[in-house]
């Protein structure tokens, strides 16, 4: 029997319907929104044989595992939920709102026995997974220092809009509005300790305050800095109130021998190699990387994000058909959310370092 899938918030989660549909080895089951209607309407587009306006049906429906692309601030009571239900679970980023629920998180999945698998598709990118070989094949070095970025102008999903956390009429500020902006620092923060091979230990932040939409109280602009395990430094930046167009990510690997940079304002352009141990090399190398991988199928792009969702998808999927251990478990999510978590207790405490908890067993 096909592994059944469902997925929950068909916001965001439209990116995972539209992966987990028409594969042998698995089917989309059922999807879950509580806006009234449009799961029914979602259902009948691609063929979904359950559909769900209460999230707690969805979690005792004949199905396997949930996908839980529900709001921020919902991700562990939801994991808990399904986990309670028997289902395995694939969470959207960040992995919770607070430390406690970071807690509760880890030892609610020792204790199921199920699957928690972590959907950071940035993760997938195929620059960033050929940034990791480039790293662990020694060409920079060891990594000592990294930077990302991640600026979005989300202003128009923060007010007048159905948010997806209650049945209210869509007016006023969602919760996006009420996000530190550092909390969503997962989608930069956790490819960089990919490629590092490394946690994060402590974490310094500081933000610029609500300057630009004061009508929603929202942080402009918040960073961290980091100290890891392997004493390397990371700073991430994160904004989604502020004026830039388009939005973007940028990243750079510092290495004792040289260095990985991206292109600011996109990921389809040239990025830049340089490392001591290629001779002669007179200045960085140009690496025409993208999101996308060149050996993917064409169905592959269905998700969005490039074809990172359907590699992650995939391994989802195969790590509970396989029983094999997930590609990001809960203590590899809590690694790329906590540090977040932290940093902006820093720097609502005047920039005191703040220790990063570690979730794993003692």
């Amino acid at each position: 029997m096909p592994l059944r899938i469902g997925v929950a918030g068909l916001r965001r989660g439209m990116g995972f319907v539209r992966t987990f549909e028409g594969n042998r080895d698995w089917e989309l089951t059922a999807v879950c929104d509580v806006e009234p209607g449009r799961a029914a309407q979602v259902a009948e587009e691609v063929g979904a044989p359950l559909h769900f306006d209460d999230y707690s049906e969805l979690c005792r429906a004949e199905i396997d595992a949930i996908v839980v692309a529900t709001p921020a601030p919902l991700h562990v009571r939801h994991t808990l939920e399904a986990l309670d239900g028997g289902k395995h679970v694939l969470c959207e980023v960040p992995a919770a709102w607070n430390l406690d629920e970071a807690e509760q998180l880890a030892r609610a999945v020792e204790s199921s026995g199920l699957k928690y698998m972590f959907a950071e598709n940035m993760c997938y990118f195929a620059y960033i997974q050929t940034y990791e070989e480039i790293v662990r094949r020694g060409d920079i070095g060891t990594p000592i220092y990294a930077e990302g970025e991640y600026i979005h102008d989300c202003r128009p999903l923060m007010q007048a809009r159905y948010d997806g956390m209650t049945e209210g009429s869509g007016t006023g500020p969602t919760w996006r509005a009420s996000l530190p902006p550092i909390h969503y620092s997962t989608h930069d923060l956790g490819p960089i300790l990919e490629i590092m091979q490394t946690r994060c230990t402590s974490a310094t932040g500081a933000h610029t305050g609500c300057n630009v939409s004061p009508e929603l109280g929202t942080i402009d602009m918040e960073v961290g800095i980091f100290r890891t395990e392997s004493e390397a430094v990371i700073k991430i930046l994160t904004g989604f109130s502020i004026a830039r167009h388009p939005a973007m990510h940028w990243m750079v690997i510092y290495g004792t021998e040289g260095y990985l940079e991206g292109p600011r304002g996109g990921t389809d352009n040239a990025h830049m190699l340089y490392s001591e141990r290629t001779p002669n090399l007179q200045g960085p190398a140009l690496l025409p990387l993208g999101v996308s991988h060149t050996n993917a199928p064409p169905e592959a792009t269905a998700g969005g994000h490039g074809t990172s969702e359907y590699y992650m998808c995939n391994d989802f999927a195969r790590c509970i058909i396989d029983d094999s251990p997930p590609a990001i478990d809960v203590y590899r999510a809590l690694d790329y959310t906590a540090p977040g978590i932290c940093a902006h207790i820093s720097a609502e405490s005047g920039g005191a370092p703040i220790e990063v908890p570690d979730f794993r067993p003692t």
